[in-house]
């Protein structure tokens, strides 16, 4: 017989089983956040990271052979891509939350 104890027991279970406990190597991302990340996450924001990175690199290197006009933009496009990828984990995680609420407890 199915009990509310026992589709609770059943819930708590498959949160565990399916719980993915990857820590970003994110230096942008932010610790404070009770939602796990999923290895897509993960991932994505790595590849996001070395992008930002290279546009850093090719900024100082550009410094170096005195284009001026090519680091400044470089440096804009670094920190316009910053802000995207803020953006987007913010509304990431506001999906997972707005869906993790919106699952009833038979689930």
């Amino acid at each position: 017989m199915i009990t509310r104890s026992n589709l609770a027991e059943q819930l708590r279970d498959y949160q565990i089983r399916s719980k993915h406990d990857w820590a970003s190597v994110s230096f942008f991302s932010s610790t404070s956040s009770n939602i796990t990340t999923s290895r897509v996450d993960v991932v994505v924001f790595v590849i996001w990271e070395l992008v930002i990175l290279a546009f850093l690199v090719f900024s100082v290197v550009s410094l170096y052979f005195k284009h001026i006009r090519l680091a400044f933009v470089l440096v804009c496009i670094t920190v316009l891509l910053l802000l995207c990828m803020k953006i987007t984990k913010q509304v990431r995680l506001a999906r997972k939350k707005k869906r993790r609420m919106l699952l009833p407890l038979s689930m």
